[in-house]
């Protein structure tokens, strides 16, 4: 069946149709009123959330459908001991539909391995979020009117956040699309995120500046320093006020320029920042109950369908481990390990999470 584990499971195609089927239910919400009579939603959200985990529940009952669920890990039977994979078949037998946000880099590929029915990554540790991505093409889309001749500056955690690491994937693929990634250096862009970038030929520039790109921007996708990626509580004390958005600071800025933020903000973006007509992130979070409410119906609709989970380049990982701690194959020990061969290199990625392996 179909699943939506990483942003590049949907082609360009398959995005504008999200896209357009998104804004025709903001302006005709009752003609979707009762797709999903019948339907259940099931809520995995192993990992706290506002935003997300309400936005998905909002889209299956604004569809007609039912939700079920649990809103922390710690309410399920993973604080027994249970396996994702178990988790995930038992559940399989009670839903529709999974949507799963987990701690673990990969976890949503996992658990699409054992699953009966679509699964949606929710977000899956520091390494995707496909759902929020969607979210972000259909605001720059209703911002700015197009998806292509932009230069988009991402700007803070470009190392563990997930939701930039879709972005970017997503962004790619539209053209004359220009990046500057701002961050500080221990939170630069993962390498594999910018070799990606190098090798299709994509324009971008790392820097540290924020005021020195914001002239050149049309969009400013701000990103929080997220506590809860540290290991070291004083490395997060040094980097969470690196960039700090104000009403003075975006003067500098064009007039037109869209401000979006995936949300939770801590103080990155300043209060007196959201009357300006500019700052869209409140408008970002509305799009994301539409645009999942497109996506739901689309995996539902595609349940007979064929979708390649392993690809036929994968290869099992027969020695050693993903280096990765994060990895959803360090702590489940029945998830297989799989990589993949970096062509033209003398390298391997780990199939979950990307993670480099020398081979």
């Amino acid at each position: 069946m179909r699943h939506l584990i990483d942003i590049l499971d949907l082609s360009l195609s398959e995005i504008d149709d999200l896209i357009r089927t998104a804004e025709d239910m903001i302006d005709h919400p009752a003609a979707y009123a009762h797709r999903c009579d019948g339907q259940i939603l099931a809520s995995l959200f192993y990992e706290s959330s506002t935003r997300t985990r309400l936005s998905f529940e909002s889209a299956m009952c604004a569809l007609g459908g039912k939700v079920i669920g649990f809103s922390d890990a710690e309410t399920s039977s993973a604080s027994k001991g249970e396996s994702l994979q178990d988790t995930i078949r038992v559940v399989s037998g009670y839903a529709d539909i999974i949507a799963m946000r987990h701690p673990k880099d990969g976890a949503a590929l996992a658990a699409a391995m054992t699953a009966e029915v679509p699964v949606i990554n929710a977000g899956d540790g520091s390494h995707n979020h496909p759902t929020q991505t969607l979210t972000d093409l259909l605001t720059m889309h209703r911002e700015k009117g197009r998806l292509s001749g932009m230069t988009i500056g991402l700007c803070g955690d470009l190392r563990y956040g997930r939701t930039v690491h879709s972005l970017v994937e997503a962004l790619r693929r539209y053209p004359n699309m220009r990046f500057i990634l701002i961050s500080p250096e221990d939170l630069r862009m993962p390498e594999y995120v910018l070799e990606m970038l190098e090798t299709n030929g994509q324009s971008f520039t790392e820097t540290s500046d924020l005021d020195e790109a914001l002239p050149d921007l049309d969009i400013l996708y701000m990103t929080r320093i997220q506590r809860e990626r540290f290991s070291d509580p004083m490395e997060y004390e040094q980097l969470k006020d690196s960039y700090i958005l104000t009403r003075d600071r975006l003067r500098r800025a064009k007039a037109d320029m869209a401000v979006l933020h995936p949300l939770p903000r801590v103080n990155e973006i300043a209060t007196d920042v959201d009357d300006d007509p500019r700052a869209a992130y409140f408008r970002q979070t509305r799009n994301g109950k539409f645009i999942r409410m497109a996506l739901i119906l689309k995996l539902l609709s595609e349940r007979d369908g064929r979708f390649q989970l392993i690809p036929e380049d994968a290869e099992p990982l027969v020695f050693g481990k993903c280096p990765n701690a994060r990895c959803i194959t360090g702590s489940e020990s029945t998830v297989k390990p799989y990589l993949r061969r970096e062509k033209g290199h003398d390298f391997a990625r780990c199939l979950f999470c990307d993670a480099k392996l020398r081979t």
